[in-house]
């Protein structure tokens, strides 16, 4: 009987965990390590942010739903990987872990056969002096609990402008390599759309800040899209956004420092401003939750199995050159580390090999260019992927991965909030194919047109509102869950 150990319970850990379970029965043990007890749809934390929802609405606990599909769990943080095991273990692999329910401090250790890494990301908000709703003077709507606090301090701006007084909003990134452009582009939208239905819109001026070289671009180079029977840039299509709903933009930036009220920012022009500020949401720049990984001998072998910002290096091509070089090819398929073939990493756990939008520096050297999105639908299509893939190779006797899932050869869906209403909401649903722009394949735009598209309106808030309930049952292993996709 072989043990599968997967770190993290988030969407593409769990979505793995459950499904690899599914897969084995009985024949071989899944373990979750987690330090979190409760499961987070993360789409949803925006609707908390503005009070159309509660933490519980999104949230539900993680231990019931594994005790009845028979996976193991334990709430505690992973700390370090022993791919070569040591003396103690009878040189088999294990994993050391410290306890989050209770018993902090208590550090176990937890073999394994298998080991998928999917810890997500650490919330960097050190990155940015004066970032973040715990330590510095901005909010944030990436945990449940940031949420929660989000909306509490929205509330707040609401109550002054119905006193007349005038709030100014700024959301966005706060950093110059942030990732998840998109739930910024999200809370922006409902935050504006919760003071327009309040009758408070001129009360408001609202700011979007951001790295991205131009809005559209996501993190993903932009991209063309099918509209309305015209191809047009997806600049065009979040332009014209931003401008029905009256939201100003300031892109190309880098936030150097937060300070209470202030916002200090540099430009890829080389210039140096500050925006004042009574309400600021900035999403954090993303890294790695600083697992280290240990030789037999008890060396340090990090470095060789995790990249630099602390995500695992997988099947990809993490050679340094230009721009101009990069390929769709250079991306990953299996997610297996190629140092030892028990390791996978999945979701926003692997090390991506490039950038995917150009990279840009201003003229002091500060990189202002996004990371690449790992979030969403690519998430638990590769958390499926490599359980695939494991159940494989555990019942079928495969001695390498049986699935493949490249972004470079990957579409995706997503459906972005732009006001939560069911009579009055908005929401703007895009795909792309392939995620990773292949100008091999297609030399014009990067991406299949056939395949890549984007429209607005009510109907799509609807399906953002279905599918909030539909993967939440999913998560939750309720009837049917496993025909549910990603």
């Amino acid at each position: 009987m072989a043990r599968i150990v997967v770190l993290g319970g988030g969407l593409s850990g769990h979505t793995a965990a459950t499904l690899l379970k599914r897969r084995v029965g009985r024949k071989h043990d899944v373990v979750v390590v987690t330090p979190n007890a409760d499961w987070n749809w993360i789409p949803s934390n925006i609707w908390v942010g503005v009070g159309r929802m509660d933490a519980d609405d999104v949230t539900f606990p993680l231990a019931p739903v594994y005790e009845k599909l028979g996976v193991h769990v334990h709430q505690a943080r992973a700390l370090s990987i022993h791919p070569e095991g040591d003396a103690e273990s009878g040189h088999r692999p294990f994993v050391t872990m410290e306890n989050t329910n209770g018993r902090r401090g208590a550090i176990d250790r937890l073999e394994y056969d298998f080991l998928i890494n999917a810890t997500g990301p650490k919330l960097n908000f050190e990155a940015t002096p004066g970032l973040g709703p715990d330590h510095g003077h901005t909010l944030s709507v990436c945990t449940p609990h940031h949420a929660v606090q989000a909306s509490r301090r929205f509330a707040e701006s609401l109550e002054r402008m119905e006193k007349g007084e005038r709030q100014t909003f700024v959301i966005g990134t706060g950093h110059g390599s942030c990732t998840c452009q998109g739930a910024a582009f999200e809370y922006v939208f409902n935050v504006e759309h919760e003071i327009r239905s309040r009758g408070l819109r001129d009360k408001a001026e609202i700011i979007y800040l951001s790295n991205e070289y131009e809005l559209g671009d996501f993190g993903m180079g932009g991209m063309h899209l099918r509209q309305g029977g015209y191809v047009v840039h997806s600049r065009t299509f979040a332009e014209s956004l931003y401008a029905e709903r009256g939201v100003g933009w300031i892109v190309r930036s880098h936030v150097e420092q937060v300070d209470d009220g202030e916002i200090h920012f540099e430009t890829l022009a080389g210039e140096h401003r500050t925006q004042p500020f009574d309400f600021s949401m900035l999403i954090p720049p993303f890294r790695g939750v600083g697992l280290t990984c240990v030789d037999r001998d008890g060396g340090d072998i990090t470095d060789r199995v995790f990249a630099g910002n602390g995500f695992m290096k997988v099947d990809a091509d993490y050679e340094k050159k230009p721009y101009e070089e990069w390929r769709a090819a250079d991306w990953p398929r299996t997610y297996q580390s190629p140092e030892y073939p028990q390791l996978f990493a999945t979701g926003i756990a692997f090390a991506p090999p490039h950038a995917i939008s150009k990279p840009f520096q201003s003229p002091d050297g500060t990189n202002i260019t996004p990371a690449p999105p790992r979030t969403g639908m690519p998430s638990a299509v590769i958390g499926r992927t490599v359980a695939e893939s494991l159940g494989d190779m555990l019942m079928k006797g495969a001695e390498r991965p049986t699935h493949q899932a490249s972004m470079a050869e990957m579409g995706a869906a997503c459906v972005a909030s732009a006001g939560a209403s069911l009579m009055r909401g908005s929401a703007a649903a895009l795909t792309v194919f392939p995620i990773i722009p292949d100008f091999e394949r297609f030399p014009t735009y990067g991406r299949d047109l056939r395949y890549t598209w984007g429209e607005i309106g009510l109907g799509a808030h609807w399906i953002k509102r279905l599918l909030h309930h539909m993967f939440i049952w999913k998560a939750q292993a309720r009837p049917g869950w496993h025909f549910i996709p990603e």
